[in-house]
């Protein structure tokens, strides 16, 4: 993912630089998790929507590799599209935990959706 990003701080991939810092061991990088949880939110959420953007993204805890990341989401708004009248626009806020039930990112999206 860091190549994929072009994300070159070595946290994400050296380990001996990593272990110098407070985690001790590389973080996986935060583009993947915000990507993994989106993903895992799909099916649920938006599988035949269009996403209109991220709000209010915080990643209060790291993920390391080898975590178990999980998906839940909660509508805070809906509406009728004003510019499509065939479409919806859906407002949820998603958290990401792990298996220790951490959170370890969320974010609030709209995402429009035919009605």
């Amino acid at each position: 993912m860091t190549q994929l990003t072009h994300n070159t701080n070595p946290i994400h991939f050296d380990a001996e630089y990593a272990a110098t810092t407070e985690w001790g061991r590389p973080l996986v990088d935060s583009t993947f998790t915000l990507a993994l949880v989106t993903g895992l939110s799909v099916s649920d959420v938006s599988e035949r929507g269009v996403n209109l953007g991220w709000r209010e993204v915080r990643l209060p805890a790291p993920v390391f590799a080898g975590d178990t990341i999980r998906a839940e989401t909660e509508v805070l708004a809906k509406r009728e599209s004003q510019s499509r009248p065939d479409f919806g626009i859906v407002t949820v806020r998603t958290r990401g935990l792990n298996q220790r039930d951490e959170t370890v990112i969320e974010f609030e999206r709209s995402i429009m959706l035919p009605l």
